[in-house]
């Protein structure tokens, strides 16, 4: 006799918001987005509570909902050529900033401002070279290396083969390390 697994949705919200939100933030770095993208997949996921096996974790489930949702919304946001940017968060802020240790090291002052000005500008030329990426190359190299996906993840959302994908990687990456060197080193 199976047993039926039993989602507790009532405790969703508290055990599991925070730390899908800031799973998302990370990935599109835009607070309000991020909430309606958790919001959608607490959605998505009490839609399919039925057909929750019991085979993995909620927060896992939740987790491979949510991804899904994120995919999505870089699949919208990329079927309309120019009008998204794809945004990058560098760890800048919130749980992921720096290294515990590091963080209780004092810091010295000089230049503080004139280093925040100059990553502020790496990160928005990084972010340009990336935007300008053919569209299959952006979204493979976004999807892998800033999202983090897994190689399977990857290859079945875009239909390529693992090989296809790591030649479109290392094709990204040698546009982004052109345009860097082209727009941010040598300028």
């Amino acid at each position: 006799m199976e047993t039926k697994v039993v989602l507790d949705t009532d405790k969703w919200i508290d055990n599991y918001a925070d730390y899908l939100y800031n799973y998302t933030i990370v990935r599109v770095n835009d607070s309000d987005l991020a909430k309606d993208i958790v919001q959608d997949t607490f959605f998505a996921g009490l839609k399919s509570a039925k057909n929750f096996e019991g085979k993995s974790s909620e927060r896992t489930w939740l987790v491979s909902i949510l991804k899904r949702k994120i995919i999505d919304y870089y699949r919208k946001i990329n079927s309309k050529k120019g009008q998204a940017e794809v945004r990058m968060n560098f760890y800048s802020d919130g749980d992921n900033e720096g290294d515990w240790i590091e963080e209780r090291v004092p810091q010295t002052w000089e230049n503080e401002a004139e280093k925040s000005i100059e990553n502020k500008e790496l990160k928005q030329q990084l972010a340009s070279c990336i935007a300008a990426l053919p569209e299959k190359y952006r979204l493979v190299f976004t999807m892998k290396t800033i999202q983090d996906f897994d190689t399977e993840e990857v290859c079945n959302e875009l239909e390529i083969s693992a090989s296809n994908m790591w030649v479109l990687i290392h094709r990204a990456r040698t546009q982004l390390r052109k345009c860097m060197e082209d727009n941010w080193f040598n300028s």
